[in-house]
């Protein structure tokens, strides 16, 4: 991102006087991102007039330590401009009009300035949501370049790459595929990259994730045009077992979406990679094109409008989902400590002692989960939405998931064991338990946790349910949309 400074910015910043807590904050934000802060060369122009000898002289030497505006348009030609902003009356005023010119034409992302007639004239031009003061540019940027929040289980943690030992058997196959990989691992290690890693019992890496943000073409064949997205750059995982590889998609994804890119991808050699192929297409990675050898993995998070069966939404473009009057709603209830278990990431809840330890929740790893109970409602099938509604704590609605599969009746432990595997809160003892009666087998993924969870209270009040739900309910279209909204979903991530 380029940031054009208007001369007054300048002067607040350079002069002998304390810097503005809020303009000090807005330099921190713009340094921690790597924002290209320029100077337009009128600028420098203004600073030469000053008659103020020792002033000029001081505020030059120190206006030199910005980069300068590269052949900064001229608006004197674009009458269509000029009748907008009108005839600039003194040099002072063609220097503001050139500012907002640079703006115009797109050879900066923003103008920061405090002056108020540069801020009237930005909005006569339509570019006012680029012109910004100290305190809008403070608040937008850190908006867009905030570290996003991802929750992971205390045994996953974020390190800076160079915190790792490449000597690390993980990494063996990686500086046997990659001849350049040292050096790779050397130039990100000083560019202050990050990986989420899980450590294994012996010490030894059981999993990596390097991650990176782009804005730029791949230069793949076909290439890849320039966008904003997330490039999975190493994935590696030796400790198989516990669904950490589907973990690690999971964070990935809600990276994605923490910071507001619709994209990611990752490229990798096909031989030797044939589980971690099968892992992310089953989540959404679609094969787009070849590079130096390698097969680029394409995964978009926002339907892009061509024709998609509802259950395939959910998949290709997770974590969106189709969520329009065709499909039905159902709250499904579910105990803390089951909860808890399951939805790993949900803020809220109560991590264990042994997590801290390293353990890991295997069915709290998983994107595709297993609900079971003797519910005896019908109806549900594939694509329909489940509103999972924690009970007796916090008494509310906090998940959403979608229908793979459902098996309704079911009194043999063995298939549903093969149903279920590793994907649900249960033991094999209890499911053989269960299994004496008629159990439903719901195979779901999960998708999104409300940002803000509904009480039972609110649910009463607005008439989507009488009392708190014992068992799976069906609610109307209208109540979802009522659910929806109040939860706080992203409405971009839902397809009607």
């Amino acid at each position: 991102m380029r940031v054009l400074i208007d001369t007054n910015i300048f002067i607040s910043r350079e002069n002998h006087i304390v810097v503005p807590d809020r303009l000090q904050k807005l330099l921190n934000v713009i340094h921690s991102a790597n924002v290209q802060i320029l100077v337009h060369p009128l600028s420098v122009k203004e600073i030469e007039r000053d008659r103020d000898e020792k002033r000029k002289t001081i505020q030059l030497s120190k206006i030199k330590t910005y980069a300068v505006l590269e052949d900064p348009p001229d608006p004197t030609g674009d009458v269509e401009y000029v009748n907008i902003v009108g005839e600039p009356r003194d040099e002072g005023e063609f220097v503001d009009h050139c500012l907002l010119y640079c703006v115009q034409r797109n050879a900066v992302d923003l103008l920061i300035s405090e002056d108020k007639e540069i801020r009237r004239k930005s909005q006569r031009l339509g570019i006012s949501q680029r012109v910004l003061g100290i305190g809008e540019s403070l608040q937008y940027l850190e908006g867009r370049f905030r570290q996003p929040r991802v929750t992971s289980p205390p045994a996953v943690t974020e390190v800076p790459v160079y915190t790792l030992d490449l000597k690390d058997p993980i990494f063996d196959s990686l500086k046997g595929q990659y001849p350049d990989f040292e050096v790779w691992w050397t130039r990100i290690s000083r560019e202050g990259r990050t990986a989420w890693i899980y450590r294994g019992k012996n010490g030894c890496l059981g999993a990596v994730l390097i991650y990176k943000k782009e804005n730029e073409a791949v230069p793949s064949n076909p290439p890849l045009p320039k966008r904003e997205r997330v490039k999975i750059c190493t994935f590696k995982v030796s400790e198989m077992g516990q669904k950490i590889g589907e973990l690690f998609v999971k964070l990935s994804v809600k990276y994605a979406i923490e910071i507001h890119f619709d994209e990611m991808y990752t490229s990798l050699f096909p031989s030797g990679a044939e589980q971690l192929v099968e892992l992310i297409r089953e989540f959404g990675f679609d094969k787009v094109a070849d590079k130096n050898g390698e097969h680029v993995y394409l995964k978009r998070m926002v339907p892009d409008g061509r024709p998609c069966s509802n259950i395939d939404i959910a998949k290709r473009f997770y974590p969106s989902y189709y969520d329009g009057p065709s499909v039905r709603k159902f709250i499904v209830p579910i105990i803390p400590k089951y909860h808890n278990r399951l939805f790993t990431e949900y803020e809220r809840r109560q991590v264990h002692l042994t997590e801290y330890a390293g353990e890991l929740i295997i069915e709290g790893n998983t994107i595709r989960k297993a609900y079971l109970c003797r519910s005896r409602i019908s109806g549900m099938q594939a694509g329909d939405v489940l509103l999972f509604y924690r009970s007796k704590d916090e008494m509310a609605l906090t998940s959403v998931g979608v229908v793979e599969r459902v098996h309704h009746v079911v009194r043999d432990a063995e298939r549903i064991m093969r149903y279920v595997k590793n994907r649900t809160v249960y033991t094999k003892a209890e499911i053989g338990t269960m299994a004496k009666k008629s159990t439903k087998v719901i195979l779901f993924t999960w998708h999104f946790h409300f940002p803000n969870p509904l009480r039972l209270e609110y649910l009463v009040q607005q008439g989507i349910l009488r009392r708190a739900p014992m068992s799976i309910v069906r609610v109307t279209h209208n109540s979802y949309l009522q659910i929806k909204k109040a939860g706080g979903l992203d409405a971009r991530l839902t397809v009607s």
